[in-house]
């Protein structure tokens, strides 16, 4: 199992939270000061920055990192990596790494914006 840090789409209640089905959901959490949500429409994207970042935490397996990663064009559009929560522990999250995406989103505090 692993831990993994969403936000945006696939937390509870939003479009894409049911590729967790099955997955235990271990809180709710916040990054680092070290993150930056941008809204790029449809969707938000997790970049480098100076503010934290509301997410849930979930512990999934193999199966859904699959999905998960199909879901957010790993490595091209997103990159699965490491997210620094508030606590001081290392989880993995989705990193925005595809530079026209970034270039048209607009900095927001939370999700929904």
């Amino acid at each position: 199992m692993t831990a993994v840090f969403v936000y945006g789409t696939l937390m509870r209640g939003g479009r894409y939270h049911r590729l967790l089905a099955g997955a235990p959901y271990a809180g709710s959490v916040s990054t680092a000061p070290r993150y930056q949500l941008l809204d790029l429409g449809p969707y938000p994207g997790l970049v480098a920055g100076q503010q934290r970042v509301q997410g849930e935490l979930y512990d999934v397996s193999a199966a859904i990192i699959e999905r998960l990663d199909a879901l957010e064009g790993h490595p091209d559009h997103y990159r699965r990596s490491a997210i620094v929560l508030a606590d001081g522990r290392e989880v993995t999250g989705y990193l925005l790494v595809d530079p026209a995406a970034s270039a048209r989103g607009q900095p927001i505090a939370t999700w929904p914006p």
